[in-house]
């Protein structure tokens, strides 16, 4: 494989995108099959997630940082054909799991996929690329997650049970999305795309978050509490705490200086978020 390849696939970005995962896992673990686990999680973050990090840098061609990435080399047809090679192995491992897993695994390869290729290229729309990417990476990634995981028949999922945490982990995107953005205004100005960080502002960004987060907040107190208890409940609030004392220390530097608005920040602000989150899920599948 070539070398520019492997670092567009971006690997490593997959942790960001495990929370996710670890919350179906936990909210799954009565009923969770071993073997379905392994195959989920290999099948996301080893094949599906890098196959659409490859697939979008392929089409994005960016010159300046982008997520997981400060420096990225020139893209290539390679990369192309491995990101689809990437996406057929991720399918098929999912097949070994049920059909219903594989063919949710190719809809979110096709979604993705239609947020960079030039045909379609949700990305240019704010709205609604804020929406696929949260809907998709959130509640879809959740929900089908748990129906690997479980095997139970997608009637039993539609119940407050399931699809109250599986649009929580939505909700939580639609928050933090524009802030994983906010560095790259310049870049997507120059292609063309309109995203909504680059609507909102570096300012209207951070406000954005924070409002959206205080109901995102108040949304999981509600859940862990009514679902598990209040232990759990006070421990989201002090797991995430580092993630907010980081925000509100960022965006005091942010609305000081604009440039503060950078690529180092960003990936600080989503390394502390995936180690907070990750741990606590972690904990809420082993512990509860």
């Amino acid at each position: 494989m070539l070398r520019s390849t492997l670092l567009h696939l971006r690997l490593p970005f997959s942790f960001f995108l495990l929370p996710v995962f670890l919350f179906a896992c936990a909210v799954s673990a009565e009923s969770l099959r071993l073997f379905a686990f392994l195959i989920a999680f290999v099948a996301w973050h080893v094949w599906v997630y890098p196959a659409s990090n490859g697939y979008n840098s392929y089409f994005d061609k960016d010159e300046g940082a982008i997520g997981g990435l400060e420096k990225p080399p020139p893209v290539s047809r390679h990369l192309y054909a491995v990101a689809l090679l990437f996406d057929t192995v991720g399918i098929a491992l999912g097949a070994l799991i049920s059909w219903q897993f594989a063919i949710a695994l190719f809809i979110y390869g096709i979604v993705s996929k239609a947020y960079s290729h030039p045909m379609v290229r949700l990305k240019k729309y704010p709205l609604i690329s804020l929406l696929t990417v949260s809907i998709f990476q959130g509640f879809f990634v959740f929900i089908s997650s748990v129906q690997a995981l479980t095997g139970k028949d997608w009637s039993e999922l539609m119940t407050a049970q399931w699809l109250l945490p599986a649009a929580l982990s939505s909700l939580m995107l639609i928050g933090s999305y524009p802030m994983t953005q906010i560095y790259q205004h310049e870049e997507d100005a120059r292609r063309g795309d309109l995203t909504i960080s680059r609507l909102l502002g570096i300012r209207g960004t951070f406000i954005y978050t924070m409002l959206v987060f205080v109901v995102a907040m108040v949304g999981f107190i509600s859940y862990f509490y009514q679902y598990f208890s209040l232990s759990w409940a006070v421990a989201f609030v002090l797991a995430l705490a580092p993630v907010l004392l980081f925000f509100f220390w960022w965006m005091k530097q942010c609305f000081a200086s604009c440039k503060n608005a950078n690529f180092k920040n960003t990936m600080r602000l989503n390394l502390l978020s995936a180690i907070c989150l990750n741990g606590f899920y972690l904990a809420l599948w082993l512990m509860s």
